[in-house]
């Protein structure tokens, strides 16, 4: 089954669960386990009308716990073949997976997915999944169009994971961001990967981790790296560049996860802030791109003039799309063909990263 009909059925399964994941069940229907409430409410929030886009969206950043019992529901509303078609879809292998999967720490978080194309060595994109700080993971990006599009460009793709919210701290997530990069770049040539050319991008607070490694070397620096070892950064529809704004500006909806990702202190916030870190050195490039979310777009245009203050060569890119849905469609679409961000990212990709790899025979 093409991953787009797989998609397709889950979502008509997500959308016969949504009202009452939160609400008493029917009647000989048991609740969802509160654990596993508890991780919908985390991971999508109490709007039953968002929450089916939602878990479409993030089904699989729930434990397997909670996916089998999610599953366990379709085939109590839907029969026999609503569990085939709904289990299929929401169980399904992922569009592209991963070649290899690397531990870059200790932490069980503290590892990565990775793609290399046949020619090597090839220039890398690093990506960093969002989830607010507190929640997600690599396979963010397994299933989504951008791994297979760049494989085609001539780039290598890793996503990682990273530590997470509350159990670590901002701090340790930029930090683990470096280390994955440190831990790819030592191993390059075995692994077929140009060291030189090299771009981070990330969705939500995975852009505004890339953004802030790209723009205070401290994190690098701790790896063993510095901004010279990295191309360009690629923040998508990121809405932290100035966290005390963020904050001042959250609504009610958001206000508790900016609150326990940056705390309250506003040394911390500023520390925190890539827009506070434009000041030369950063990264030599950057392209911000948003979807039509206010503080989103506000955001990046102000991270954007800090840095070409600074000398970087900073470029926004504003695409169609609201709210919640328009935050995830630039995630899920990003290098579909005839999505608009596609083209926008694929020529910047080329003029930073000099086009395709220089493909060479590497014997391992």
């Amino acid at each position: 089954m093409r991953p787009a009909a797989q998609a397709l059925i889950a979502a008509a399964a997500l959308a016969v669960l949504a009202s009452p994941i939160l609400a008493q069940q029917r009647r000989g229907e048991e609740r969802l386990p509160a654990s596993c409430r508890q991780e919908v409410v985390r991971l999508c929030g109490i709007n039953r009308g968002q929450i089916a886009a939602c878990l479409r969206e993030k089904y699989a950043e729930l434990s397997e716990g909670c996916q089998a019992e999610l599953r366990q529901r379709i085939e109590a509303r839907g029969g026999r073949e609503g569990a085939r078609r709904g289990g299929a879809a929401m169980a399904s292998s992922p569009a592209l997976a991963p070649q290899q999967t690397l531990a870059y720490g200790s932490d069980p978080l503290q590892a990565l997915d990775l793609w290399v194309p046949e020619g090597r060595p090839a220039p890398l994109v690093l990506f960093v999944h969002g989830g607010g700080w507190s929640r997600g993971s690599k396979s963010n990006a397994v299933g989504r169009v951008l791994p297979g599009h760049l494989l085609a460009q001539g780039y290598a793709f890793a996503s990682i994971d990273y530590r997470l919210v509350p159990a670590a701290r901002v701090e340790d997530q930029a930090a683990d961001v470096a280390a994955a990069l440190a831990h790819l770049l030592a191993r390059a040539d075995a692994l077929g990967i140009d060291r030189t050319r090299v771009v981070l991008t990330g969705h939500s607070a995975g852009a505004h981790l890339v953004a802030l490694v790209g723009t205070d070397e401290t994190y690098l620096r701790a790896a063993g790296l510095s901004l010279a070892d990295i191309d360009g950064v690629m923040p998508n529809d990121g809405a932290a560049y100035d966290v005390a704004q963020q904050l001042a500006l959250a609504g009610p909806q958001m206000r508790g996860t900016y609150e326990q990702a940056f705390g309250s202190d506003p040394a911390r916030h500023k520390a925190l802030s890539p827009i506070a870190h434009a000041a030369a050195p950063n990264a030599p490039a950057f392209l911000l791109l948003h979807v039509q979310r206010p503080d989103a777009a506000a955001q990046s245009k102000a991270l954007a003039e800090a840095l070409r203050k600074a000398g970087a060569e900073a470029e926004v890119s504003g695409f169609p799309g609201e709210g919640l849905r328009g935050h995830m469609e630039i995630n899920r679409n990003l290098g579909q063909p005839d999505y608009p961000a596609t083209p926008v990212m694929d020529a910047w990709l080329k003029k930073v990263l000099g086009g395709q790899a220089k493909f060479t025979k590497l014997t391992l």
